[in-house]
């Protein structure tokens, strides 16, 4: 008898042991040593310990508790922090288990996401090539060691409950070498300005299409995936939905931070997205993030994917020379989201074959760019290149009109190319272009009748057409017609 009760005393252990641990804290791996703590807004420290148990945390003069609920969930919220590049302690306590994290910071936080090319990281990986023109800056960097500097890059894995990682590291060494090329020289730049800590936390997969990193409510909470929404599990466009989202974002949710920089859309402009499609997803994207963080007017920033020839690639649908732009067309649409921007990379590729070009320090420049201006009020950063705003026909010629086109120009001292022009019959030909102050004037003797204009609408385009600060302009058609 006695035996028997035993094992069912052992039995119950065992369930109450599997259900609730021990009684020591556990935290995401997001919350370590060596982080940065997004400042000037409240912060967020979360983690689990036996249900209805007290926890409290102190740190930088401030001390909160909180309860456990019935899962062993809890969360405190630290009011916000002014920047302090002094590393400080966190202690953290419950009835039974005491933390102490170490090395911690408080300044601006991002979190950078994408395919390949966000991945493309600091010290070459297998395939991709350095630049053909100049020296390798990234290859010159990894000798540079900057403590204000903490990075916390996620490992790829499906569908896990929690990141898998290496934890926050000091910008150095192996992290940097394996870290973001473009994350990290947005930190740098955007240092160099403010000098206070910066925390960058990546989440990235080489290949990966737009649905796996959005969570299936997400695509449910938009008119345009109404018939997706339904599906059990969800797929759009023959994707599965949320599969990078489950353990390689949501576990960092809802980490404090200030916005999100996004590199990707190569991998759907394979599948030839049509009429505002990939915009709907980005839209899906943004939102569902914003909502995991907590931060509704988190800044998203997004690359322009760099020319390429996409004719020739083996996909299941074709392409023409003319599916690059009209994807172009869709990520600069998607901008129209709030506090959303873009910057267009046209001039940085050496090779159409390569859809990993490198130039990644200039990537992140332009991204940094965009901040320091909008979230950071830097008024004299010019953070765009010409962006078409109206057309205006005259005496048989097109006058152009352009945001950002202070000081128009061309980049290598050669006439204006990529230019096409059509009359009512919509037969674009290749036309002349003339800067003529901040407008650029467009004509051709073939089409007397000038009606719609098209600017590098082309898969190879790289234009010279570029404002002062030497940004380029960004593809543009007057009309879809």
């Amino acid at each position: 008898m006695y035996k028997k009760l035993n094992v069912f005393i052992a039995l119950l252990c065992f369930v109450f042991l599997s259900n609730y641990g021990n009684a020591q804290i556990r935290l995401p791996k997001i919350i370590a040593d060596n982080m940065v703590l997004q400042r000037n807004q409240p912060v967020p420290v979360w983690g689990w310990v036996r249900p209805a148990q007290q926890v409290k945390i102190n740190f930088s003069g401030q001390t909160k508790t909180a309860v456990a609920n019935s899962e062993g969930y809890w969360k405190i919220m630290l009011n916000p922090m002014p920047a302090n590049d002094k590393d400080q302690q966190m202690i953290i306590t419950s009835d039974t288990s005491k933390i102490i994290l170490k090395n911690i910071l408080i300044g601006e936080v991002w979190f950078c996401s994408g395919q390949s090319n966000m991945e493309y990281s600091m010290k070459l990986m297998k395939g991709y090539t350095k630049p053909g023109k100049g020296i390798d800056s990234a290859e010159l960097e990894l000798s540079v060691v900057n403590p204000n500097i903490r990075l916390f890059k996620v490992e790829k894995v499906y569908s896990l409950p929690d990141v898998t990682t290496k934890s926050w590291n000091i910008s150095a060494g192996t992290a940097l070498e394996e870290f973001s090329a473009v994350g990290y020289y947005f930190a740098k730049n955007v240092y160099a300005k403010l000098h206070i800590p910066i925390g960058m936390i990546e989440a990235s997969w080489g290949g990966s299409r737009i649905e796996p990193w959005t969570p299936p409510y997400g695509y449910a909470a938009s008119a345009a995936f109404k018939a997706e929404s339904t599906l059990d599990p969800m797929v759009v466009d023959s994707s599965a939905v949320g599969k990078m989202y489950k353990s390689m974002v949501h576990p960092i949710a809802p980490y404090a931070l200030h916005g999100f920089l996004w590199y990707q859309g190569e991998s759907n402009c394979m599948i030839n997205e049509k009429e505002n499609r990939y915009v709907d997803k980005m839209q899906a994207l943004i939102d569902s993030w914003r909502k995991e963080f907590e931060a509704p007017k988190a800044s998203f920033y997004s690359v322009l994917i760099a020319p390429y020839y996409y004719t020739k690639r083996k996909d299941h649908v074709p392409h023409t020379t003319e599916t690059l732009p009209e994807f172009w067309e869709q990520q600069i649409e998607s901008t129209k989201i709030p506090y959303s921007d873009i910057v267009s990379v046209t001039d940085l590729v050496d090779n159409f074959s390569n859809i990993h070009p490198s130039y990644k320090w200039e990537v992140g420049r332009r991204m940094a760019l965009v901040a320091l201006a909008k979230d950071y009020n830097y008024k004299n950063v010019v953070y765009s290149g010409p962006r078409y705003q109206k057309i205006e026909i005259k005496d048989g010629k097109a006058i152009l009109y352009f945001n950002n086109a202070t000081g128009l120009k061309s980049s290598d001292g050669q006439a204006l190319n990529y230019f096409s022009v059509a009359g009512a019959d919509g037969n674009y030909m290749n036309a002349d272009a003339k800067i003529e102050g901040n407008t650029v004037v467009v004509s051709c003797l073939l089409v007397p009748k000038p009606k719609n204009v098209r600017f590098a609408w082309t898969e190879t385009a790289t234009p010279n057409l570029v404002n002062a600060a030497g940004l380029p302009a960004f593809p543009f058609r007057t009309s879809k017609k």
